[in-house]
């Protein structure tokens, strides 16, 4: 067989590709790996029992646009490096802008707090648990996530891995809120950050290698 033929033999039996298929791949993580945390979170953890009440402030939504604001750029950037040659554009700068906003409004108060309190405002009551109980509920979302990536073309694997890995901690954060007592801005800009880079760190290491096609 002439290769030419060959060629003409491969193309006539190639699928068409579907055009939906990067919203479908990641429709199907975030659904799966939100409603894994969730279930999740309630066996380990549990609802705050005063969430229909802090539900009805400024400052629980404030804390909850944190995580959903890093979910969004996150997303944003996975499928940019799902694909080859696609380059991630301003995805640095959403990337950084809720992290940005979290940190200027925590460090003044900081600093208007008394001096005596500041380190029970860092801590909080949770700081022991908080970072490793986001990172287990980012379990079920990594592995779906990943799912997602590998199944596209991605050639950037440990940049990719580490958005999947943040994605997945944005996502087990916004969870987390459900149950976390802490109120307070600092505590969320460095427990909650440090929660969603322990998954971060996690797909970087990874993702060269279950990334891979």
């Amino acid at each position: 067989m002439k290769t030419q033929d060959l060629v003409a033999l491969l193309a006539s039996e190639a699928a068409p590709v579907d055009r939906r298929i990067m919203s479908k791949r990641f429709s199907q993580a975030m659904l799966l790996g939100a409603l894994g945390a969730l279930l999740l979170m309630m066996a380990c953890f549990g609802l705050r029992p005063d969430l229909g009440r802090v539900a009805s402030t400024f400052l629980f939504w404030f804390k909850l646009a944190f995580p959903l604001a890093l979910a969004a750029a996150s997303l944003w950037t996975c499928t940019r490096l799902s694909r080859p040659g696609v380059a991630i554009g301003w995805a640095n700068l959403a990337l950084a802008a809720p992290v940005a906003i979290v940190w200027i409004t925590a460090i003044p108060l900081v600093l208007l707090t008394p001096a005596s309190q500041r380190v029970a405002l860092l801590l909080g009551h949770t700081w022991r648990v908080c970072p490793f109980a986001i990172a287990l509920l980012s379990i079920p979302a990594f592995i779906m996530v990943f799912w997602a990536i590998k199944g596209l073309a991605p050639t950037r694997l440990r940049l990719a891995g580490a958005a999947g890995g943040l994605l997945a901690g944005a996502m087990a954060t916004i969870v987390y809120c459900l149950h976390c007592p802490e109120m307070g801005v600092p505590f969320w800009a460095i427990w909650y950050l440090l929660g969603m880079l322990i998954p971060t760190l996690a797909g970087a290491l990874l993702g060269p290698r279950w990334l891979r096609w």
